[in-house]
């Protein structure tokens, strides 16, 4: 239910642009005198009180904390603070060792004892131990009182830290209608002997002035229900942070790890006629340029490489040009490549590749997926493609001694001097 109306607020804040605030939903919730909702408000948000004496200079002032059930104390409370067994004494003898060193517990039935009555504006105060905390609380009520303060036990006798704690009750509370607050033991003994000494007096009473404040923290750190939802969220956040960082490290290798789309455009491409290359530089559109036709020049349709199944190899496409008696023009090595090394399917008439700059080729639209897709690398030597090839020089008696160093970007192939076909 909390959940729900807490949702219900949110949604009129944004959509409706209605002021409402979970702290105020809390709060209404609190007001239900029900031992149910009484202790939602307290306990998830840890509401915080101080008990002054403000008769004293400077005042002295205790730290306290509001119960769970009665009034909210939406304003400080001024007004006499009188122990309860000043004027009153239990009705029946108790059978417990408690009256033996605790006789202001203020647990019920008491009855009043003496002629000395309070009758302006008076504070209960009384000690934890004997009863409930609402059972002191009715009692007081009963007598007039205008709140309650309870201090906590001796914890040499009772075993019990002297903290500071939410009083709240199993039962139905709707019959307590005043505040009441809690003070440590330490500050309760204080605040007692205080009011021996004191030459202050009500109704023939000793006492002294108290101011009871309440405020009501909505965001404490140190709430029992925040604590709880960090505690539970915090490893789940954490686990989202670290797979999100990773995913975007990955991301960025990635991208690191493939081409730009423009440089593997501007790479040059050819295009197989059947019997020769048809060279395109990077500049022009292989999707814009039409597959040329055969010329009469070219091989006769019965030795047509479509008809023939030649390859690049075996045609008669590579060039000879003329040289010393006996010494044709060697062909280089990357133009008898007759399949591309992406799919193993061999070039046939209107294939166009893709030209690297380490000379191998590919069908073009294959070896641009992969390069800006997967990796910057030629598939077969694994050359960058982003880098420019230096171009080689003569090797001198110095190099032929050096040993190059081998790593993970070294070509498997040995390269030979940069031509383009």
């Amino acid at each position: 239910m909390v959940a729900t109306m807490l949702f219900a607020c949110l949604y009129l804040s944004i959509f409706t642009q209605t002021t409402c605030h979970p702290v105020q939903i809390l709060k209404t919730l609190s007001v239900r005198t029900t031992s149910e909702a009484g202790w939602i408000w307290n306990w998830a948000w840890g509401a915080e009180s101080t008990v002054s004496i403000v008769d004293r200079s400077p005042p002295l002032t205790f730290p306290s904390r509001p119960a769970s059930f009665g009034r909210e104390l939406e304003e400080p409370l001024l007004g006499y603070v009188i122990p309860m067994a000043s004027f009153t004494q239990p009705c029946l003898p108790l059978d417990d060792d408690t009256s033996s060193h605790n006789n202001n517990t203020g647990c019920p039935k008491l009855c009043l004892s003496g002629e000395h009555r309070p009758t302006d504006t008076w504070i209960a105060l009384v000690q934890r131990g004997g009863c409930e905390f609402a059972a002191k609380v009715r009692e007081a009520q009963k007598l007039g009182a205008k709140a309650v303060v309870v201090g906590g036990q001796d914890p040499r006798i009772s075993e019990i830290p002297d903290v500071l704690l939410t009083m709240y009750s199993m039962g139905d509370t709707s019959d307590i209608h005043i505040s009441s607050t809690y003070i440590r033991y330490s500050d309760y003994t204080t605040l007692s002997s205080l009011i021996e000494s004191s030459n202050t007096s009500h109704s023939g009473i000793r006492t002294l002035s108290l101011l009871v404040s309440t405020d009501y923290s909505a965001w404490e750190w140190y709430s029992p229900i925040i604590t709880f939802v960090i505690i539970l969220l915090l490893p789940s956040l954490l686990t989202f942070m670290t797979l999100l960082i990773h995913r975007i490290r990955a991301n960025r290798q990635a991208q690191r790890d493939r081409a730009p789309e423009d440089v593997v455009r501007h790479l040059p491409w050819s295009v197989w006629t059947g019997t020769s290359w048809e060279k395109h530089g990077g500049d022009e559109d292989p999707h814009a340029v039409p597959v040329p036709s055969s010329t009469s020049e070219e091989a006769s349709p019965a030795e047509d490489p479509l008809e023939t199944g030649s390859s690049p190899s075996s045609s008669t496409w590579i060039s000879q040009s003329p040289g010393p008696p006996g010494e044709p023009r060697p062909t280089p090595w990357f133009e008898a490549q007759m399949e591309c090394a992406i799919c193993l399917c061999e070039f046939v008439k209107g294939d166009k590749v893709r030209v690297l700059p380490c000379q191998h080729i590919f069908h073009l639209d294959e070896v641009d997926e992969w390069l800006i897709q997967r990796k910057k690398l030629c598939p077969v030597c694994k050359a960058d493609v982003t880098k420019p090839r230096a171009v080689d020089e003569p090797p001198t008696a110095d190099d032929e001694h050096d040993t190059p160093t081998v790593t993970e970007t070294t070509p498997l192939l040995p390269v030979s001097p940069a031509n383009s076909v």
